[in-house]
């Protein structure tokens, strides 16, 4: 079966083998500058992360809350992956380094989807459903939705105006759609959309984990498998399809992927908007390169840093007086504002 991002036939879509291949700047390739040590560098500190997670604070029975923060820090993790991959994919297929699947309103459509489930069966119909079974066709449904919502708007790539207003536009309506849903269903029925609705990363469903997992798995081994495609996928169209990429047909199977990963990190934690575009932004400024591969394991490994510490740190030094979501937001809305405000001067 032929790969949907294999070069078209009677061409071939070289591999760049230097960042300058994609626009961006050579940089040393020794010492403490290049992409790799930098990497190197972002792991430790993803490194310290998890082990500050999983030790400060240790009380009572050690066993229990070692078995119970390594749930947590699973799901940290696999939310930390799927936000960054999919936000990296997205920003190269629609050709800016603004827009991302949550800013286009891809996780209001999944809580949407969700509303309409719990509308259609009921309550108590919905919750008896195997909960693997009901996320993979919710996830499945929402990455063709989104697909098919998202593809034809490729064709306005450059036009970052008009691909704000309808991911502003989209998602306002998938979020006004889920809360007229929510009032239409019985009150005792209202609190399961409701949770839905917000993110929150001090109650995770433990029954998805395993499901989440290896979605987000296998999609991140596709997505790396295509990284070279990706390289050439950020020339533009005109320079990708000259090159020999399938353009249609790997943006097609790329968005799938972005729907995939964008279900399974709401499916835990809740949507969160700015997660993605605030570790795309740190990773290209850290790793210093444009390539895929350097910039999706920087994009990766900050996630990391940024949910596991920032969990631990609000957690053992401030009590939990701040919830996690609520701090990503507010500096990654600041880092949207700023790449905004970069891109009109």
């Amino acid at each position: 079966m032929k790969s949907p991002w294999a070069p078209s036939s009677g061409s071939s879509a070289p591999r760049p083998s230097s960042p300058s291949c994609c626009g961006g700047r050579a940089l040393a390739e020794r010492g403490w500058t290049s992409p790799k040590a930098r990497l190197l560098l972002l792991a430790a500190g993803a490194a310290l992360s998890v082990l500050a997670f999983m030790t400060v604070g240790l009380k009572g029975g050690l066993a229990f809350a070692l078995e119970l923060r390594a749930v947590r820090l699973a799901a940290l993790v696999e939310v930390a992956v799927a936000v960054a991959v999919s936000t990296v994919v997205f920003q190269t297929i629609t050709g800016n380094r603004i827009l991302t699947p949550s800013i286009m309103g891809l996780d209001a459509l999944y809580s949407l989807l969700q509303a309409l489930a719990v509308f259609t069966l009921g309550g108590l119909g919905y919750a008896m459903l195997p909960a693997t079974a009901k996320f993979l066709g919710e996830a499945g449904l929402m990455a063709l939705l989104g697909t098919a919502l998202f593809l034809p708007l490729l064709s306005r790539r450059g036009d970052i105006p008009t691909l704000l207003l309808a991911g502003v536009v989209l998602g306002v309506l998938f979020r006004s759609l889920s809360l007229m849903v929510a009032r239409l269903i019985d009150p005792n029925e209202f609190a399961i959309v409701q949770s839905a609705r917000y993110a929150d990363f001090n109650t995770l469903d433990a029954t998805l984990l395993v499901p989440c997992l290896g979605l987000t798995g296998l999609g991140t081994l596709l997505v790396w498998r295509a990284r070279h495609v990706l390289d050439v996928m950020a020339l533009g169209r005109e320079a990708a399809v000259g090159l020999g990429v399938a353009w249609r047909r790997s943006a097609t199977a790329l968005l799938v992927l972005v729907g995939a990963l964008t279900a399974a990190s709401t499916a835990l934690v809740g949507p969160v908007a700015f997660l993605g575009l605030l570790v795309v932004a740190l990773a290209e400024r850290t790793v210093g390169t444009v390539r895929h591969g350097p910039l999706l394991l920087g994009a990766m490994l900050l996630a990391v840093i940024l949910l596991v510490g920032g969990q631990t740190i609000l957690a053992q030094l401030l009590d939990n007086v701040l919830t996690l979501g609520i701090v990503i937001e507010f500096f990654g809305g600041l880092a949207f504002l700023i790449l905004i405000t970069r891109r009109r001067r």
